[in-house]
């Protein structure tokens, strides 16, 4: 896609804050957003204004004693069996059938009443938002090295965490680098690596009182995100790669890291 000016890419503004946007029109937009201050300072406003909104927003569930009763208005509210003379056993099916149907029914158009959009949407969007920034010409790296011992002590005071940084070269994943990156306005370290032509983003974060959670994978705009967390950090793959290959990476570089110093909050 060819450059933008400053009006297509406040059109584009929200789609992309929405994860909506194609690859292509993405990594064009993130390039004008890398030159353009003014296209930076009203993303920066929006975020701002939907961030403020977030925290005002309520979420809610429909109480026990809420569906219990709704369930029995249902009931009362059910049509009376049909007249004709049926067998006792199929005129309960049927209104059975039908009360059930009501209640599932009633049950879902409470979910998508009460139901909000959740932060794991959110943080999905900004996962591949900044994967897809990293793409961006020289943006993929602030240190590039293919040794651990340079990229470890780079983020030393700039973050507050100490990732390991195993090279898993000899597994077919090479280190390329690392970088400082913002996920939900807040830092996080990006881990670069490399299979084939494929670029992989590993995100670490501190998510102190966070329960450890096993990997889970999720699919946006043909990207694979690979989430999981333990010890007090939440740990994010995102690349184009295959599920079976990123999978294999997440546990190359579990089982890679526990000859490193287990990554804490400083």
């Amino acid at each position: 896609m060819d450059s933008l000016t400053c009006d297509t890419a406040r059109r584009l503004l929200d789609p992309s804050l929405d994860g909506e946007l194609e690859a292509t029109t993405q990594l064009a937009f993130d390039a004008h957003l890398a030159a353009c201050a003014a296209c930076r300072e009203a993303r920066a406003g929006r975020l701002a204004l939907i961030e403020g909104v977030k925290s005002q927003t309520r979420r809610h569930t429909a109480p026990d004693g809420l569906r219990q009763r709704l369930a029995l208005q249902l009931a009362a509210a059910a049509p009376p069996p049909p007249s004709t003379a049926l067998p006792s056993r199929r005129r309960a099916w049927l209104t059975g059938g039908a009360w059930a149907s009501s209640v599932a029914a009633l049950a879902a158009s409470l979910m998508l009443f009460l139901a909000t959009p959740g932060q794991q949407d959110s943080l999905d969007r900004d996962l591949l938002n900044a994967h897809l920034r990293s793409l961006v010409p020289d943006h993929l790296t602030d240190v590039q090295s293919t040794d651990q011992h340079t990229v470890k002590p780079w983020f030393n005071g700039r973050l507050p965490l100490s990732p390991p940084v195993p090279n898993l070269a000899g597994d077919g994943f090479p280190l390329v680098g690392g970088r400082l990156d913002y996920l939900d306005q807040r830092p996080a370290a990006a881990l670069v690596y490399r299979h084939a032509r494929h670029i992989i983003n590993l995100f670490v974060w501190p998510a102190a009182g966070t329960a450890a959670q096993p990997p889970h994978l999720d699919s946006r705009n043909g990207y694979n995100l690979l989430q999981w967390s333990k010890d007090g950090m939440a740990y994010a793959a995102v690349s184009d790669l295959n599920r079976p290959e990123l999978e294999g990476f997440q546990r190359l570089w579990e089982k890679s890291a526990v000859d490193n110093d287990a990554p804490a909050p400083r």
